[in-house]
């Protein structure tokens, strides 16, 4: 089975996904947690039975907080975000629970150190880029011909941006239905999706590399053809276990791990599709691309 006589399909549908993603991002936006925007945080441990978050949420707003989040912590503690406070806000806020709970800490997070935290996030990301890239063009610089390494790694790294606008046009959806906002392990989801997206891009290459050296003179087009049909079990095989694995805590894991869950699936989804029959398609369509030129 040639995989490859679906490019047109792949990029077509990738654009969509893509397009869609992007106009989210701009219309919608996207909400940052308390530590990107700068806050006031309050850990809290509840002596007897938890209350629900909805309880807890009535209470924040009728105190007149502004905007704010609710996050459960293991099995009686409590995690609450707000925006900055005055300091009366401050004192009603630390007093709104009375002697049922004990405060085990309170922390007021600056705009600057949200700022200098959300610069820190992006430049993590990028470097995190540019290390797959560097890394991918020495694991093939042994390949001339069709294509030279660095032009294996931009072919790895365009379905990397791929897999990330994907959980980011999804965050910015459940930010306007749901009131999800992107946090410290949304960040950290994203850096995972980045390692997993590259891996299993890798193994496929990996074979494209392999199958050159074995079959040279062969047409490009049918060696990256056969990498794929050889890949695509491995591949498909390892996201699904770790999309079971996901997928559980996403309905299983509660109001605390559900964004990050649902950051994870979408982004591994994305990867696996992409690795599959993304990536290679760039390098075909590069090669062909080429062609004229040798």
């Amino acid at each position: 089975m040639n995989l490859l006589r679906f490019s047109r399909w792949y990029f077509f549908f990738s654009s969509l996904l893509i397009a869609g993603s992007l106009g989210s991002v701009v219309f919608l936006g996207i909400d940052f947690g308390i530590e990107f925007t700068g806050g006031s945080i309050l850990q809290i441990t509840y002596l007897e039975e938890r209350p629900p978050v909805s309880d807890v949420r009535e209470t924040l707003t009728a105190l007149g907080v502004g905007e704010f989040q609710v996050q459960e912590l293991g099995e009686r503690g409590m995690i609450l975000r707000t925006g900055p406070l005055a300091p009366e806000q401050e004192i009603a806020l630390r007093g709104a629970f009375g002697e049922q709970v004990r405060e085990e800490r309170f922390e007021n997070v600056g705009p600057v150190v949200g700022r200098e935290l959300r610069e820190a996030t992006l430049f993590m990301l990028a470097l995190a880029a540019l290390a797959i890239i560097i890394y991918i063009t020495l694991a093939f610089r042994r390949i001339t011909e069709p294509l030279h390494s660095w032009q294996y790694s931009l072919a790895a790294f365009i379905p990397l941006v791929h897999d990330v606008l994907l959980p980011l046009g999804v965050i910015s959806l459940l930010g306007a239905e749901r009131g999800a906002v992107f946090t410290i392990p949304v960040a950290v989801a994203l850096l995972t999706v980045f390692g997993y997206s590259v891996n299993n891009t890798v193994v496929t290459f990996d074979r494209i590399r392999e199958n050159l050296f074995l079959q040279k003179g062969f047409d490009f087009r049918d060696t990256v053809s056969q990498s794929m049909r050889q890949t695509l079990p491995r591949n498909l095989n390892t996201s699904l276990t770790t999309l079971f694995v996901v997928a559980s805590l996403l309905f299983l894991g509660g109001e605390t791990l559900w964004l990050f869950a649902a950051t994870l699936f979408v982004g591994i989804a994305a990867g696996t599709y992409s690795s599959l029959f993304l990536a290679p398609s760039f390098l075909v369509l590069w090669s062909r691309l080429r062609a004229p030129e040798a």
